[in-house]
């Protein structure tokens, strides 16, 4: 049974394109109904039982993300490619959220096209089980195939000398396809900031990098694979040895590409930074790691460019007294809890940096991170709590995401803040905390003779230190604070009830009964006969 699909657009012309665009039925797919408004798509959901829908963003009655909204609700298995010229990225992420298969922006490419449509095909197949056994085998045994190709990097990272690999050995144990050439690791950067509120996009990004990657550089290379690491795409490249310029060519036609998508998602920035090219499979971690400096060094250089050549200087000593007047400093500032100094301390270190001359990109970003690691480290020496979750692990996470050295310490400020701003409320309330316990005890106890000693045992201090750090959080002390409480309680007694004064003295907390009546009077101006004439 081949999947039906309906095309939206308020442009015939447009709708045409796309229909005429596509071999239908050899994508196991046909196209049941063409409409070009968003009520007239509606419908067709509610009639035809679509199984996938093409639709602009913006169309009369709804628009795309209305129509989305609304077709989900009869049916939620329902698929959705978004084609459109509309470049916003709220439309984008909103697009998104719906699980919408992809987003593409006009002009349309055939091969975009075709390969969204391939990749919804599958994933309904599977859905609906209208797969055999065979092709079910093939895509489990593809995939297994797909981890094997990806361990390589796996090795590459976490073993920088691999000059023991073997071109036929590493072809036989990865499924590799490689040939004698140059090898290269190439790297595509997206950055978008640290707002959380793009966690959503990266995925999406990343299939538009394989997508161009592939049908750019893929008719170049002997092979080439693909490995995601939170917001870039890393490339291991195979191709022949005088294919050096033509690969450097249409890496920056990469480039050009995906500057085209940026203006979907917003605030997004493409950067590639390409390693070495080494002639022998065992070196490819060299090409690895000049990968990762090349890309790192968008923060000096700026971002949307192909870097492809670093100059390395040797940092460690300068660094090294950079992180050791910030622990000093940061160190002296978390002990008195004081935000201000703390943030001095980060804004100093950015000056620091600033003057220190030929640091590159990557020593820039370990410097951040360690930096952000001593801070974590003095939070725990000094004892002090911290918001949920791990603040290290979060900077590592979205300062890989920052375009330039300033945003990468405004961001480092802004945690350091949020996270002070925290521990002040929590050492507050650890101040309160004690201050709730004496007045719940006060108002549990204010008709027996309790004294303030009484009173600071319970809240855990001493009497001194307990008196005047109630008086500085209560704006009273303790003898005005347990006077207050006995008198409301008098007053109450005196309007509700027909017990006598010297009753209700008692029932107050007073032994003596001229006592209470002076104390009563210096707090209402009246005795406690007349105020009861008055108020009962």
């Amino acid at each position: 049974m081949l999947l039906k699909v309906i095309i939206a657009d308020d442009e015939d012309k447009v709708c045409q394109l796309i229909y005429g665009l596509i071999d239908w039925e050899s994508l196991g797919m046909e196209v049941i109904g063409i409409a070009h408004n968003g009520l007239e798509a509606l419908e067709m959901v509610k009639t035809l039982e679509p199984d996938l829908m093409i639709t602009d963003i913006r169309m009369p009655g709804y628009d795309g993300l209305e129509l989305i909204e609304r077709s989900k609700e009869i049916s939620d298995t329902l698929e959705f490619i978004i084609i459109s010229g509309f470049r916003h990225f709220e439309y984008a992420q909103h697009a998104i959220k719906y699980g919408v298969g992809d987003y593409l922006l006009k002009p349309i490419k055939k091969e975009e096209l075709t390969h969204t449509l391939e990749q919804i095909a599958e994933k309904h197949m599977l859905r609906t089980e209208r797969i055999s056994n065979e092709e079910r085998l093939k895509m489990r045994l593809q995939s297994d195939i797909d981890r094997l190709r990806a361990n390589l990097f796996l090795e590459i990272m976490m073993k920088p000398e691999q000059e023991y690999l073997a071109l036929a050995q590493v072809n036989e144990d990865y499924h590799y396809h490689f040939r004698e050439g140059c090898f290269q690791v190439a790297v595509v950067k997206y950055d978008c900031g640290a707002d959380e509120q793009y966690d959503s996009s990266i995925k999406v990004l990343e299939e538009k990098v394989v997508q161009i990657m592939n049908r750019l550089l893929g008719g170049e290379c002997f092979d080439m694979e693909h490995f995601g690491l939170e917001n870039s795409s890393y490339y291991l490249l195979n191709y022949k040895a005088d294919n050096k310029k033509l690969i450097r060519k249409q890496l920056k036609e990469v480039l050009d590409e995906l500057s085209v998508q940026k203006s979907a998602f917003g605030y997004v920035e493409f950067t590639i930074g390409a390693g070495e090219t080494v002639e022998q499979i065992g070196k490819i971690a060299s090409s690895y790691e000049g990968a990762r400096e090349a890309i790192a060094q968008q923060l000096i250089e700026g971002t949307g460019r192909l870097i492809d050549h670093v100059q390395r200087h040797d940092q460690k000593e300068q660094v090294d007294v950079l992180l050791a007047g910030f622990n000093k400093a940061m160190d002296q500032a978390l002990e008195i809890l004081n935000k201000d100094a703390a943030l001095k301390t980060i804004a100093d270190l950015r000056a620091a940096v600033g003057s220190v001359r030929d640091m590159n990109g990557i020593d820039i970003l370990n410097l951040a991170l360690e930096a952000c690691g001593t801070y974590a480290m003095l939070v725990r020496k000094n004892q002090l709590p911290l918001p949920e979750g791990d603040i290290l692990k979060k900077f590592k996470k979205y300062a890989q995401r920052c375009g330039s050295v300033d945003e990468i310490f405004y961001y480092f400020s802004d945690l350091v803040s949020l996270s002070l701003e925290f521990m002040l409320k929590e050492k507050k309330e650890e101040n309160i905390r004690p201050i709730r316990l004496a007045k719940q005890y006060i108002q549990q106890n204010f008709m027996k003779s309790i004294s303030l000693e009484d009173v600071s045992s319970v809240a855990g201090f001493n009497a001194t230190y307990f008196s005047s750090l109630f008086k500085k959080e209560t704006g009273s002390n303790f003898v005005e604070y347990l006077s207050e409480i006995r008198m409301n309680r008098a007053k109450d007694l005196l309007k509700e009830t027909n017990m006598s004064i010297a009753a209700v003295c008692e029932a107050v907390g007073y032994n003596d009964l001229k006592h209470f009546t002076k104390s009563f009077k210096k707090a209402t101006g009246i005795k406690p006969g007349e105020y009861r004439k008055l108020y009962s």
